[in-house]
């Protein structure tokens, strides 16, 4: 079995090149294992395909063969068809949500590249197609009750990243119409966190001028969060996990990924060790937001607001039941590692996307 990680250098793209090379293991060792007439399961190989190489001398990095190419343009779209020839499985996990102000070259990675993997997919004779959507994707929703994979995928219109999730739903909805012998799967996560994420989503969220409240520096006693910012989470680890689930049994169609419990403004007020939570209106704080992000303050635009307070919370029920995925990790410890990540600038030495913060 050959498999492409497109985006495998990022938060969730290391941790299913990690997943993948536990698979691989796995497999070498069946054989040893079990019955000597049992066939050995398929070998397993994978190739990674980034904008920039990390440091292959290192796992996860080492043992795979890297193509580099930017999957937004022409040349990215015919260099990537060329590099999954042989591939059974694709998992397109690449995404840009930076710079903000700039959609265009935003779009130009999410929705061209999403289209150009796609095309590049078919031409290389490729079996299966996994795509990462996102929570994000859905349509406005009250927190309750839960909604299942059937929930409109139309996004939220104020937010570029809800948007162009949408539109990319809308590429695979056509792209599995059209191909009909690919087996076309789609995650849909809830926030994914590690630990050795924490410097890259501060670089993403929070910019240079990191608060000292969240880096623990200084005490909160008060949390001014509006009541519907209620919303999943679930470890890196386990994204993967789901990801090699997916294309090990070889599973299509939507897949809600999140762990327990949902985390509302009070238990996230308890990790930042806040005494209160007040019910700040949402207009008040996307103003806030929206000033400070025009100003260069920070680097959370608006829309995220929006989406925070309007994505639905999710039914994970399918992906239990059908994919037998169950997450190690609770959405408090995903977030309370993120957040200790944050503290102290951790990363991954050798990625491009999730090293250190520079002083941590």
């Amino acid at each position: 079995m050959r498999i492409a990680v497109i985006g495998a250098t990022g938060n969730v793209g290391t941790a299913v090149l990690s997943r993948l090379h536990r698979a691989a293991e796995e497999r070498e060792a069946t054989p040893r294992q079990g019955a000597a007439t049992a066939d050995p399961p398929e070998a397993l190989s994978i190739i990674a395909v980034a904008r920039t190489i990390p440091a292959t001398d290192r796992l996860p990095y080492a043992g795979v063969d890297w193509h580099a190419l930017d999957i937004g343009t022409d040349e990215g779209r015919d260099a990537l068809t060329a590099a999954l020839s042989g591939v059974d499985a694709v998992v397109h996990l690449a995404w840009a949500i930076q710079p903000n102000r700039d959609e265009e070259a935003m779009h130009r990675t999410n929705v061209t590249g999403t289209a150009h993997v796609l095309q590049a997919a078919a031409a290389a004779g490729v079996r299966q197609v996994v795509c990462a959507s996102s929570v994000g994707a859905y349509s406005p929703s009250d927190k309750t009750p839960r909604r299942d994979e059937s929930w409109p995928t139309g996004g939220i219109r104020s937010s570029h990243y809800s948007r162009h999730k949408a539109e990319q739903e809308r590429l695979l909805d056509v792209f599995e119409r059209d191909n009909p012998d690919i087996a076309v799967a789609r995650l849909r996560p809830a926030l994914i966190f590690q630990g050795q994420a924490g410097s890259e989503i501060g670089r993403y969220f929070l910019g240079p001028l990191v608060p000292k409240i969240v880096l623990g520096g200084l005490p909160l006693p008060l949390l001014p969060v509006p009541g519907s910012f209620i919303f999943q989470a679930v470890h890196a680890e386990d994204v993967a996990d789901a990801y090699w689930r997916v294309v090990v049994q070889r599973a299509s169609g939507a897949f809600n990924i999140a762990a327990e419990p949902e985390l509302t403004p009070e238990r996230v007020a308890d990790l930042l060790g806040a005494r209160r939570v007040i019910g700040l209106p949402v207009r008040v704080l996307r103003a806030l937001v929206g000033a400070s992000w025009a100003l260069g303050v920070q680097r959370t635009d608006p829309g995220w607001i929006d989406m925070a307070a309007g994505s639905p919370v999710m039914d994970t029920t399918r992906a239990r039941t059908e994919l037998g995925w169950e997450p190690r990790h609770s959405s408090r410890d995903a977030l309370a590692e993120v957040l200790a990540g944050l503290r102290r600038g951790a990363g991954r030495s050798g990625s491009p996307k999730l090293h250190p913060r520079s002083g941590a």
